[in-house]
């Protein structure tokens, strides 16, 4: 049983490590700055650990960079706002995010710009055959080490991790939670403590300062786990941090 558990907490932390890290701050807000050869690195990185729920960095870049520019409006990729359900907002999303990865929705170039791509990895990443081997690795994972039938509840969620991480931000932190700054959107902060998400339900102060590596920081509690592994990793020189962007930290302002 615990091999289970722990083989699924591992699955959910890594696979939204790589999506908060590699695909929001890197590739959507550029809020980090890394060498070629080692931004592929965390391509592969991000299949390894997203495995069947491999994201493409460039459909989720150039859409998360639409979200800013059109949050809680009709043009937003997704918002509780104009859609009635989670189920309807969910659907919407996959469909822009299928119509941008494979370029068959046009944008501007602002949204484009500088967003990583590796065309010849995310055809293999995103492939069926990439994606039934890996759900077949994760049944296999189950069939040896599943000792109760309800461990097996879990394996559907481990297909749908990626979608189910964005439905918790993108629906949740723009209806429940609270505030620090005044924004033209509902975007809040769906978590005193982000345990959950690695910094990701901190989701006010990401709207505020969309470029800062740091997504919490503004109140004693907001300790973001992903801006802490940045931190070693910038130190390491693996990655640069962009500071200029990070020590532009604004007074607080109260909404109302």
């Amino acid at each position: 049983m615990m091999i289970i558990l722990l083989f699924f907490v591992a699955h959910w932390y890594l696979s939204l490590f790589f999506q908060t890290f590699f695909l929001h701050r890197y590739a959507a807000h550029k809020a980090v700055t890394m060498s070629k050869r080692t931004e592929k690195v965390f391509f592969i990185l991000t299949w390894v650990f997203q495995g069947s729920n491999y994201l493409s960095p460039f459909g989720y870049g150039v859409m998360h960079r639409m979200h800013h520019a059109f949050a809680d409006t009709p043009d937003d990729p997704h918002s509780p706002k104009y859609d009635e359900s989670i189920w309807k907002m969910m659907w919407k999303t996959k469909t822009i995010y299928s119509a941008l990865t494979s370029k068959r929705m046009k944008v501007d170039d602002r949204f484009t710009d500088g967003v990583p791509e590796w065309e010849a990895f995310d055809r293999i990443a995103r492939s069926w055959i990439s994606r039934l081997a890996w759900g077949t690795l994760y049944f296999s994972v189950y069939w040896f080490y599943a000792t109760e039938w309800w461990l097996w509840l879990f394996l559907p969620l481990q297909f749908i991790l990626s979608p189910i991480h964005g439905a918790i931000i993108n629906w949740f932190a723009h209806k429940y939670g609270y505030t620090n700054y005044e924004v033209k959107d509902t975007s809040k902060n769906f978590l005193p403590f982000d345990f959950l998400m690695m910094g990701e339900s901190y989701h006010n102060n990401h709207h505020k300062h969309g470029n800062r590596a740091n997504f919490g920081g503004v109140r004693w509690h907001e300790i973001d786990p992903t801006y802490i592994v940045i931190r070693i990793l910038d130190k390491l020189k693996i990655i640069h941090m962009k500071r200029n962007k990070e020590m532009s930290i604004h007074p607080v302002k109260r909404a109302a």
